[in-house]
């Protein structure tokens, strides 16, 4: 036979699998609807695991398989979102805890950051809250996050990914830890500055205190000069350092912001490597909230330590026309290579794809938390 005759009676059994897949779908159909009569879940591992067993033996060589497990585990994915979907239209999708807002409070609360006074934190929340709040800055994140899980401040505002350095994966795991809630996020240009005390030269410096990430972030700058270079634990807390103990021999790299802060010069601007560098600041409650223009959802999760397992939860992202903007992962403590999985998607919890999404995940997954929705 020749290429074409081929093709021809490819196209010939292809019409037929269309057909019966119609068939089969109609039939998946029906069984959704009794599980929604009857409540019983949408996932059955074991009858899946069992009829993919069935079709592995129907088989004749090694390739084909694998490549008709790989096809039925992509037709039962298929037939439990249907499913999904049924339940969703018969509103039987579950009710998430999550309540929408108009607005976020304003006026006077009390919001918390990490770092001295004049963090990059500090300049963020301002940008997002205004002048009219009362700030609380702690030495450490998980200071930051107690406090508002303890009621002694409405929000936070943390660092959760820098443009060039990537994220910051404490705050990752903290998100797991608490029940805390992301309600905003604020994008914060960052430009270093080299900082020393009043009357100062770029001659008279000899030690430089930043915090790694920022020492990291101005290598080339630093690269060309014999300074001792001293970590710090925030910006802030380097600028604070060489205002109060007001040697010309010490500078900081920090921000402008924080040298008006604590009253230092600007010896040079700007250090860091990369002009578009950027700072994603996330805004944090303790409440189950979203505002009703929310348009992006963070979740976590984990997933079984099987081949596909990661694939196959995804899936329901891309089945629902989701946006994926973003996947990281964590190692999962006291568990060797395993991880936690975080993702951002587009969307509001208040859509239907994203209900449905939802529910097909947290059906499927290990754990699955939603971090969020603003």
């Amino acid at each position: 036979m020749d290429l074409e005759q081929l093709r021809a009676q490819l196209d010939a059994i292809d019409g037929q699998l269309v057909r019966l897949y119609e068939e089969r779908m109609a039939i998946c159909r029906q069984v959704g609807e009794y599980k929604i009569e009857t409540g019983r879940k949408v996932f059955d591992r074991a009858r899946e695991e069992a009829k993919l067993a069935s079709v592995r033996d129907m088989t004749h060589d090694a390739f084909n398989r694998h490549a008709v497990t790989e096809l039925f585990e992509q037709i039962m994915a298929m037939s439990r979102k249907l499913q999904y979907q049924l339940m969703s239209q018969e509103g039987r999708s579950g009710r998430l805890p999550f309540l929408p807002v108009e607005k976020l409070e304003s006026g006077k609360l009390r919001v918390v950051f990490q770092g001295a006074e004049g963090a990059y934190s500090q300049a963020a929340m301002v940008r997002f809250f205004g002048e009219q709040i009362e700030s609380v800055h702690v030495d450490t994140f998980r200071d930051a996050m107690s406090a508002i899980d303890e009621g002694n401040a409405d929000f936070a505002v943390l660092p959760i990914e820098n443009s060039t350095a990537g994220i910051v994966s404490e705050i990752y795991d903290l998100l797991v830890e608490f029940e805390n809630y992301i309600v905003g996020e604020q994008i914060l240009r960052i430009e270093h500055c080299l900082l020393g005390v009043p009357g100062a030269k770029l001659s008279d410096v000899r030690t430089v205190y930043s915090h790694p990430q920022s020492l990291m972030q101005s290598s080339r700058y630093l690269s060309g000069r014999a300074w001792q270079q001293i970590s710090m634990p925030n910006n802030a807390f380097a600028a604070r350092k060489v205002a109060q103990e007001g040697r010309k021999d010490q500078a900081a790299i920090a921000s402008e912001y924080a040298g008006q802060v604590y009253g230092l010069s600007v010896l040079e601007k700007p250090v860091n490597n990369v002009s578009s560098n950027s700072t994603r600041f996330i805004i944090v409650t303790n409440q189950k909230i979203f505002r009703k223009d929310a348009k992006k959802v963070s979740i976590c999760f984990e997933v079984r330590h099987e081949s596909g397992s990661l694939y196959h939860l995804l899936s329901h992202i891309i089945y629902n026309n989701l946006n994926m903007t973003k996947i990281e992962s964590r190692p999962i403590e006291g568990r060797a290579w395993e991880y936690r999985f975080f993702v951002e998607f587009e969307g509001n919890l208040a859509d239907s794809g994203v209900k449905n999404a939802l529910r097909g995940l947290r059906e499927e997954a290990m754990n699955l938390k939603v971090l969020g929705n603003y």
